[in-house]
């Protein structure tokens, strides 16, 4: 069994999968920012569950747009138990809304939660997976940068950026060891609060320049649920999915996994990806660097 830091925990996918691998016999953390206050009833709530089920979840404190909050937690897990086996970069947030309106800093905060925010985790973690020439690098991110739907623009561009770092952290990650899986949820209506509490744009005049295109955002979850094919995965699926793939030995875990209730096709365009991106990485002789080696 493993020791396993999960981001962004208080709802939807982190939440889901901090429960069900804790069910399945893990050590699980459970972060999340401000416990004290704002998740305060959150955080009680999963203590509960976690009592009344007998598993070993403990939840903490982790903002990841701090690199101090990311070292804390990080060091408080491997103090407490000599060890830290996973991580899983799930903390997110969504804006909904036309691409022009949002600022130059509305864009860069969401950068800085969906993909930044990932990278400082990594930073903290890093250091002691490398010294134990092992660990698993887990990113929640989104088959959206493959679907890229409208008046999602900002969160496009936070998951592809999050996508990119994930990969390419992954060479050197691979060189010590250690394992990336970057798991892929599609749409997901059910089971998570991203469209209810999902960010607007700041500019209110450019907003309200597009107005003509406003029943359109309006029906946009309406819409996105159209394309769900019964019986729905949702974040329980893909809850399911992570704690699945993290029962595979060292070597057998996939780099992507798609749970996709949209059946988009985004697997065939991540096969071509890989094959793409594989065939140059070869040409420049870093074949290596493609998977994990603990020799």
């Amino acid at each position: 069994m493993s020791v396993i830091l999960v981001t962004g925990a208080a709802t939807g996918i982190g939440n889901l999968a901090a429960l069900q691998l804790a069910g399945a016999g893990h050590t699980v953390y459970a972060s999340m920012r401000d416990v004290a206050r704002r998740n305060a009833d959150r955080a009680t709530a999963m203590r509960e569950q976690a009592e009344r089920k007998g598993v070993d979840l403990h939840v903490i404190e982790l903002d990841v747009t701090s690199q101090e909050s990311a070292d804390t937690a990080v060091r408080t897990v491997a103090d407490q138990h000599g060890t830290l086996d996973v991580v899983i970069n799930n903390a997110g947030h969504l804006n909904v809304g036309y691409v022009e309106a949002f600022t130059d800093q509305d864009v860069m905060r969401l950068i800085d939660v969906n993909a930044v925010g990932a990278h400082r985790v990594n930073r903290a973690v890093l250091p002691y997976f490398r010294q134990r020439r092992a660990g698993v690098l887990m990113y929640v991110g989104s088959t959206i940068p493959v679907t890229t739907p409208p008046f999602l623009g900002p969160y496009v561009v936070s998951k592809a950026a999050m996508d990119a770092l994930a990969v390419v952290t992954a060479y050197e990650a691979n060189a010590f060891g250690i394992e990336t899986v970057i798991v892929m949820p599609g749409a997901i209506t059910e089971g998570t609060e991203h469209f209810p509490n999902a960010g607007r744009a700041s500019d209110q005049d450019v907003t309200a320049a597009y107005s003509a295109l406003d029943p359109l955002v309006e029906r946009n979850e309406h819409a996105t649920a159209g394309l769900l094919k019964h019986p729905l995965m949702g974040a329980a699926g893909v809850a399911e999915e992570i704690v699945r793939v993290l029962g595979l030995p060292f070597g057998e875990k996939p780099f992507r996994t798609v749970i996709d209730d949209a059946h988009a096709g985004v697997e065939r365009v991540n096969d071509i990806a890989y094959e793409t991106r594989a065939d140059f990485v070869r040409r420049l002789g870093f074949a290596g660097l493609l998977s994990p080696s603990r020799s």
